[in-house]
């Protein structure tokens, strides 16, 4: 519960932070707040107790620094192909399967392969993931969790 409460100050200050570069480059604001999730929700998986929050505010912004460095060079073209990868992995890959993008114009690419797939409690289809990104030469690796949505699509919930 700490940690969460912790995560969630984090990721409120880093919105403040990227409200004021959101006018001037939305998809490095993007960038910025799905890192802080991610880097949070890592850290959140290291030790315990007061080394545990630790991990999750290092994670968060080590996260949000590292989303921050990706948006900026994601342009359009880029998002909307690693949506529409993710979206076929979720839906079409086995768990280790890698589902592969690559813009031409810009020369970036990535891959989302699922790892897990399981069910809620309530009977709900999720599967954690891992979305790789290379941008400039540079190569970066987040994992995610998402639930097939009642219309059919998959939502990324952590």
């Amino acid at each position: 519960m700490i940690t969460t409460r912790l995560a969630s100050a984090v990721l409120a200050a880093v919105l403040l932070a990227g409200c004021q570069s959101a006018q001037n480059n939305p998809k490095q604001t993007i960038g910025t707040l799905m890192g802080a999730g991610l880097g949070a929700l890592a850290g959140s998986q290291v030790g315990g107790g007061k080394g545990q929050l630790a991990a999750v505010a290092v994670g968060a912004l080590a996260g949000a620094w590292m989303g921050s460095e990706i948006g900026k060079s994601l342009d359009a073209a880029d998002r909307a192909a690693m949506q529409t990868t993710t979206q076929d992995a979720l839906e079409t890959r086995r768990d280790g399967e890698a589902s592969t993008w690559r813009n031409p114009n810009s020369g970036n690419s990535g891959s989302t392969t699922p790892l897990q797939t399981f069910q809620t409690a309530q009977g709900n289809d999720c599967r954690t993931f891992e979305n790789t990104v290379a941008v400039d030469g540079r190569t970066e690796h987040v994992q995610g969790q998402a639930c097939r949505q009642p219309d059919g699509s998959w939502k990324v919930v952590e």
